[in-house]
């Protein structure tokens, strides 16, 4: 019993390390929850999320691996994520004009657009090579017997955090928990985002604002990348 928690628990630690770092699906994470309310940010984690779960079905079919081998099939990918990342950016820059202009107060959970996070994220989920490498990668180890170096892992201090926690793969606990830790972070975020835009009023057109520009930012980088591959 106690192996089995520390795998859950380890799991959760993964889950969270890698749902936390900013990034594409963070930032719409955030611009939803600042913009439409807590429950339009929840659903747009649910998207990325769903997005993950899907991967690791493939994964577990051993079809994720199908990209891997043709490189104008991942090019192709990344460079449709790209245009979709530079066009939610667009339309984060106007949010943050129409947040100005609706004056300040909490986020309004009963907008029609609330729904809307979900199919974002989930879009971009599917065609992020961070996610599609992690699944060719770190997903597929998740699934095989053997050993994790957890917070090895961990984007930009992995290297300092390695050795401290190492589990057992293989295990539906692992799986099991690392899932749970994206829903603690899709569930924590946008609270903690919600909380803070009703003590400053500024903070909702701020984030917006960070959110087009870190989508617009990956969207470069995305095309630039597919436009490297097919030109190479």
């Amino acid at each position: 019993m106690t192996n089995l928690l520390v795998t859950l628990s380890a799991g959760v630690l993964f889950g969270i390390a890698l749902a936390a770092p900013p990034g594409p699906m963070n930032a719409i994470i955030a611009e939803e929850s600042v913009l439409r309310g807590w429950l339009a940010g929840f659903k747009a984690g649910l998207g990325a999320m769903s997005a993950d779960a899907i991967f690791f079905v493939l994964a577990a079919l051993g079809v994720v691996a199908f990209v891997e081998r043709f490189p104008l099939v991942r090019a192709a990918m990344i460079g449709v994520g790209g245009f979709l990342m530079l066009y939610f950016a667009y339309g984060a820059a106007t949010d943050v004009r129409s947040s100005f202009t609706a004056g300040s107060g909490a986020p309004d959970e009963s907008d029609p657009r609330v729904g809307t996070g979900f199919r974002k994220a989930f879009v971009l989920a599917l065609t992020n090579p961070y996610q599609i490498l992690f699944w060719l990668t770190i997903g597929v180890g998740l699934l095989q017997p053997g050993t994790l170096d957890v917070l090895a892992e961990t984007p930009y201090v992995g290297e300092s955090l390695a050795g401290l926690v190492v589990v057992d793969t293989g295990s539906p606990a692992l799986v099991a928990g690392f899932f749970g830790g994206i829903v603690v972070w899709i569930t924590g975020f946008p609270a903690a985002l919600v909380g803070a835009e009703r003590r400053v009023d500024a903070f909702a057109p701020i984030v917006a604002g960070l959110s087009a520009l870190v989508l617009a930012g990956f969207g470069v980088v995305f095309l630039a990348q597919s436009a490297g591959t097919f030109l190479g």
